[in-house]
């Protein structure tokens, strides 16, 4: 599955091959794609409204009617129309002077009403102040979604790496210690689901993405209770996940991850200590 990337990379990483772009709110798979679309329920117009707004990844800011038409695979008029009702209603907004259009703040709300009325975000929220006040680092809570984690909360030190992922990024699951905590927990049949529909790429030079290596650092990380991976997505990068359970389930719900630079990194040492901070903060939240 080709996979575009929205967020930007350090410098450094570019020139070594790391991704350009890290993935900004792009769902993992069109809507057509799904076997619901068959329904007699399914709402298409609904479908082509949001491929209209997601045609707004982050690479451009504007879009014209005709870019934007050739991005969704809609005629003018189509395109015309769902833009028009777009705007009517609030979700995107037109510069006049070079009739482009571009997303408003309202897409906003969206974001704001998940956030608001998430149990997981609410709960995990101080337990990850409390671990970044204790490190000085970037601590996350991620969900799975698809093949690719979702930032949902991020609590950003000075230290930060990468200032452009910002809540809502996605990052593919295999190759980020997040996304490796959460697969670690999953059945494995899920997680050849997974895997089946990943493009198992590397994107650094670190980057492991062959599937049977893949599985056996799952395995290693079920048994130790963490993930811990090294300038795989993002160069410069090393980052410490543990999974957070539902408790009435006992399926996995997120991870807490916790991220420093190479510049920062004590060795062995900070691994175990991070280790223990961010399983304790993931039991905690479990609970």
């Amino acid at each position: 599955m080709t996979k575009k990337q929205t967020a930007q990379a350090p410098a450094a990483a570019k020139t070594a091959g790391a991704p350009a772009k890290a993935r900004a709110g792009r769902p993992p798979a069109a809507a057509s794609d799904n076997a619901g679309a068959d329904s007699p329920l399914y709402v298409n117009s609904v479908e082509k409204a949001m491929k209209v707004l997601m045609a707004f990844d982050g690479q451009q800011r504007q879009l014209s009617l005709s870019q934007i038409a050739a991005l969704t695979g809609f005629d003018i008029s189509t395109t015309q129309r769902f833009t028009y009702t777009l705007m009517t209603l609030g979700y995107l907004t037109k510069d006049e002077e070079v009739r482009k259009y571009e997303l408003a703040p309202q897409v906003l709300n969206f974001a704001y009403h998940y956030l608001s009325s998430s149990d997981l975000v609410r709960r995990a929220t101080p337990y990850l102040q409390q671990l970044s006040q204790q490190t000085e680092e970037t601590t996350n809570l991620t969900i799975l979604d698809g093949c690719d984690i979702v930032f949902v909360q991020r609590i950003v030190s000075r230290n930060v790496l990468n200032p452009t992922v910002v809540t809502g990024t996605r990052l593919p699951a295999f190759c980020t210690a997040s996304g490796l905590a959460i697969l670690a927990a999953l059945d494995p049949h899920e997680v050849d689901d997974i895997l089946d529909r990943t493009e198992l790429r590397a994107y650094t030079p670190y980057t492991i993405a062959d599937r049977g290596k893949i599985k056996q650092r799952l395995a290693r990380f079920r048994e130790q209770g963490y993930a811990h991976i090294r300038e795989e997505y993002f160069l410069g990068d090393i980052s410490t996940a543990a999974v957070v359970t539902d408790s009435h389930l006992g399926r996995p719900a997120g991870a807490v991850n916790l991220a420093i630079t190479t510049a920062r990194w004590g060795g062995d040492a900070d691994e175990r200590r991070h280790a223990d901070l961010v399983m304790s903060a993931a039991r905690a939240i479990s609970n």
